[in-house]
């Protein structure tokens, strides 16, 4: 029996291996539509400082792995705001920010990214903060900004990450109980 339940667990270290799988399957996936832009052709676990930044990102953010059946289906990483080495300014709020969303291409349409920013904006209001943000790459007819869009973000700002053209995405996350004081 094959179990269809989308489940979601905490993630670690340990799913750097299927994470990095996930890159490699997206890059070959976008380039077979085209897409050689927004991360190149060369797998992502192969390109110059891939695996660490997973690796790094897996150790020191917040991630969190889809499953279907106990295999990783998908994956997103929260942080207390944007990488260090994007030209992004740090909120002058407390916020939570999406530092990667992927998802097995294998399982497309079943809603897996959909239902990891669901999480997101739920670890939002936990966390007491009213912001979340992401940043995406805003090639390609602006695709991934759509996809950001139809899932409830709306365009805050354009930038440049070398000839990368990309966008951050705001959404505000009302708290639980408005009389609740937010949690710093």
């Amino acid at each position: 029996m094959n179990d269809d339940t989308l489940r979601i667990r905490p993630g670690g270290p340990a799913d750097t291996p299927a994470m990095l799988a996930m890159m490699d399957a997206a890059v070959i996936w976008m380039n077979a539509r085209g897409n050689t832009e927004q991360w190149g052709t060369q797998p992502y676990s192969q390109r110059p400082g891939g695996a660490a930044r997973i690796e790094q990102l897996m150790a020191g953010g917040a991630p969190h792995i889809a499953e279907l059946g106990g295999e990783p289906v998908g994956a997103m990483v929260l942080d207390s705001g944007p990488s260090a080495e994007m030209p992004i300014a740090p909120a002058d709020e407390p916020e939570l920010y999406v530092r990667l969303l992927v998802s097995d291409r294998r399982h497309a349409g079943r809603g897996i990214g959909a239902t990891l920013l669901a999480l997101a904006v739920e670890e939002t209001r936990r966390a007491g903060a009213e912001l979340l943000r992401v940043d995406c790459w805003a090639g390609g007819g602006g695709q991934l900004v759509g996809y950001y869009v139809r899932n409830g973000f709306t365009p805050a700002e354009p930038f440049r990450y070398e000839a990368w053209p990309g966008q951050v995405l705001a959404m505000r996350v009302p708290r639980a109980n408005p009389g609740e004081p937010a949690v710093t």
